[in-house]
């Protein structure tokens, strides 16, 4: 037992041992474990706590930035609003410069350039328009800082779905930015600057100054800038007094002002206007009764007459303001002009009917009309000036016809041919070149009056190769031709090319009883305030041939227009003119004077093809006689000096004779040109009773004579008369 005890204490001994090893083995299992399991939640717990360090940082970065990128914003807000004008100036400045081009009597013809009527306050602005604008164009715009982020949102996302940028997310201060201060190019680096002075805008200025700076400076089509310029354009009022329709009309038109525009097309419009009046009662700006009430077919828009019919005009005349203009005066200048012009709206309405109702079909036709002078009443550059604004009457080049016979029968005039002189039409030939009457037919013997009035070719090729062909064109560059002139023989009937207003220049001056006559067409321009910076000077013309040339000249045309080819011309006063055609009826002219006025027209195709029935004496002077009897209308008919007084050298030998003695003809110029005054013919010329000029002593005195001729005094035979005593000597 004891053995067996002391073993088993031996064991337990041994057991106790070996219990103690396990439970450190045991503990150091359970070390292990906890330390892996300790191990597995601390990495659990480092995750989670890695992302809320992340977060945070991402929070902390992102108001960093935030924070940078609002102070950067807010200095170049801060630096925007420095540079920015005040508001008076905002109020003054403008965008371009307006000329307004006046007829001779005052009234409005045209208007160049923008139109800002007059300046509007917030207060004077109508609630209507003020909110019709809020509504459609910027329906938070009292709660926004310049930028509307939930309209730049819905741009975007309706940019997303369509693909296209459909809508905008501009505010009403961005586009009153755009419209000062930049344009409206589609980039990136504009819509950011246009943001920055917007924010800037409103910065600097409250919501109303921005609202009224926008109503008197946003474009509304037609040239009209700001309600005011708007209302006067299209309703023919102030600003002040636009009714609820009106401003819905105005209102709509920002959107697109081409075409919405009530000259343009009306009915759009309206169906515009109405769309905007859904908008303000949607917004609360209105009621359901107040738009119901709105009835936009009883406004009242204004009728624009069409201005093409001036434009012709206007072309050609407002170019030579950059000459006219002092040279001191800047050129880029956005001063308002007016600019006053010679043009008569009545005869300018006349001239554009004469011209539509007689043209042939398919020709186009030009016509001007210069006072006496020279300045332009009124002037047709096309039939349509929409369809062509090519300017025929001062810039296309055509061959005159007969018309051009003007100068050849001024030189011969000038050359001492007299118009009751006898010429042949017979055929001829000059250089190879053989002309033919119109008619086929030749009249034999006929005077030059006679010649001229029936436009016979024969005789104008005689004439000018008679007075030459030089002094032909040397005529023709005197009275203000200046395009090219060829010197062949054909020249005569009109082969080179002319303008109608070079032309009609020079009939004028044939009306000016041959003085030059210049064309014009402005006489003042000014600014808006007074300040005359150009005024005409009084014409000062210069003497072109003697005065019985163009009594000769005149004489042939008012025949002319009596019994030859101008007959169609007559206008119940008396009419001085000349017809002219070109081969095959290309071009048809008439050109002709009366009453001081002085007009020409020309028909034809700008193609130069053949117009069936076109000639000089049919449609083109009709249309001259249906222009001149309006145009004469109030001013006296006047009668034409025709009388040749011929000077000294065209005189006949009878003729010197027959002004000899005390009426005899006495020089009234010296050779120097000087006035040489009028002689008495009873005062004794001093010279006469000089030693050197008094009358010899008869060789035998007057009884030697007697006795020797047997006459004694007291005789009843013929006596011979005694000279009396200061007879002239007339020599025979």
């Amino acid at each position: 037992m004891q053995t067996g005890g002391g073993r088993g204490v031996c064991v337990g001994v041994g057991g106790g041992k070996a219990l103690g090893v396990a439970k450190g083995v045991w503990f150091s299992m359970a070390r292990r474990d906890v330390r892996r399991r300790g191990s597995a939640g601390d990495g659990g717990a480092a995750t989670g706590s890695w992302f809320g360090r992340a977060v945070k940082r991402l929070a902390i970065w992102t108001f960093a930035l935030g924070l940078l990128a609002a102070i950067f914003i807010g200095a170049a807000v801060w630096f925007e609003a420095q540079d920015l004008p005040n508001f008076d100036a905002m109020k003054s400045s403008q965008n371009g410069q307006t000329i307004l081009v006046r007829a001779r009597d005052g009234t409005e013809l045209f208007a160049m350039g923008p139109s800002y009527g007059k300046w509007l306050s917030y207060e004077d602005i109508p609630d209507s328009m003020k909110s019709a604008i809020i509504a459609t164009e910027d329906r938070r715009f009292r709660d926004h800082i310049g930028i509307d982020p939930i309209g730049v949102l819905r741009s975007f996302s309706v940019r997303a779905k369509t693909g296209h940028w459909r809508q905008g997310g501009s505010t009403l201060t961005q586009q009153l930015a755009r419209t000062i201060f930049l344009n409206n190019d589609r980039t990136w680096k504009r819509k950011t600057r246009e943001a920055l002075i917007a924010m800037a805008l409103e910065w600097r200025f409250s919501k109303n100054q921005i609202l009224e700076l926008y109503l008197n400076k946003v474009y509304f089509g037609g040239g009209a800038y700001g309600v005011d310029a708007a209302s006067r354009k299209f309703f023919g009022h102030d600003g002040r007094h636009m009714s609820l329709a009106e401003a819905a009309i105005v209102a709509g038109l920002v959107k697109a002002p081409s075409h919405y525009s009530p000259t343009a097309d009306q009915k759009a419009a309206v169906d515009r206007a109405n769309v905007v009046l859904e908008v303000m009662q949607d917004a609360g700006a209105i009621t359901a009764d107040e738009a119901a009430n709105a009835d936009l077919k009883s406004v009242k828009m204004t009728s624009e007459g069409s201005q093409s019919a001036v434009r012709y005009f206007t072309d050609w005349a407002l170019p030579q303001l950059d000459v006219l203009l002092p040279e001191s005066r800047d050129p880029n200048s956005h001063e308002n002009l007016e600019v006053w012009t010679t043009l008569d709206p009545k005869m300018q309405g006349a001239a554009t009917q004469a011209m539509q109702a007689n043209a042939p079909k398919g020709a186009q036709g030009a016509m001007v009309s210069l006072d006496r002078d020279g300045a332009v009443l009124a002037m047709v550059g096309g039939l349509d000036y929409v369809s062509s604004n090519y300017n025929r009457a001062t810039n296309a080049m055509r061959q005159p016809g007969s018309a051009w016979k003007l100068f050849v029968y001024l030189a011969a005039l000038e050359a001492g041919i007299k118009p009751d002189d006898p010429v042949v039409d017979q055929p001829v030939t000059i250089n190879g070149w053989s002309p033919r009457n119109s008619g086929g037919s030749y009249a034999g013997q006929i005077d030059v009056r006679t010649a001229f009035a029936y436009s016979k070719n024969t005789v104008a090729a005689q004439l000018g190769q008679q007075v030459t062909f030089d002094a032909v064109a040397a005529m023709a560059r005197r009275f203000g031709i200046t395009t090219p002139i060829s010197t062949n023989p054909s020249m005569v009937l009109g082969s080179n090319d002319v303008r109608v207003i070079e032309m009609v220049r020079a009939f004028a001056a044939v009306s000016a009883r041959g003085t030059s006559v210049e064309p014009y067409g402005i006489t003042k321009v000014q600014t808006v305030d007074g300040r005359v910076l150009y005024q005409h000077p009084q014409a000062q013309g210069q003497t072109l041939v003697a005065p019985y040339v163009a009594a000769g000249i005149t004489d042939l045309l008012q025949t002319a227009v009596n019994i030859g080819t101008g007959r169609a011309a007559q206008i119940g006063r008396p009419v001085a003119g000349k017809t002219g055609t070109t081969s095959s009826n290309k071009d048809g002219w008439f050109l002709g004077f009366s009453s001081g006025i002085t007009t020409g027209v020309w028909m034809g195709r700008d193609d130069a093809k053949p117009v069936a029935g076109l000639q000089g004496g049919t449609a083109p002077a009709r249309a001259f006689a249906q222009y001149m009897k309006v145009a004469v209308t109030g001013r006296p008919a006047e009668t034409f000096d025709t009388q040749l007084t011929l000077p000294e050298w065209q005189l006949e030998p009878d003729d010197i004779g027959n002004m000899a003695g005390p009426n005899a003809y006495a020089p009234t110029v010296d050779e120097a040109g000087n006035p040489v005054p009028a002689r008495d013919p009873n005062a004794v010329d001093p010279a006469d009773n000089a030693p050197g000029n008094a009358p010899p002593k008869p060789a035998a005195n007057q009884d030697f004579l007697d006795s020797a001729t047997g006459n004694r005094p007291g005789d009843n035979g013929p006596q011979r008369p005694r000279r009396a005593q200061g007879q002239p000597n007339v020599g025979i």
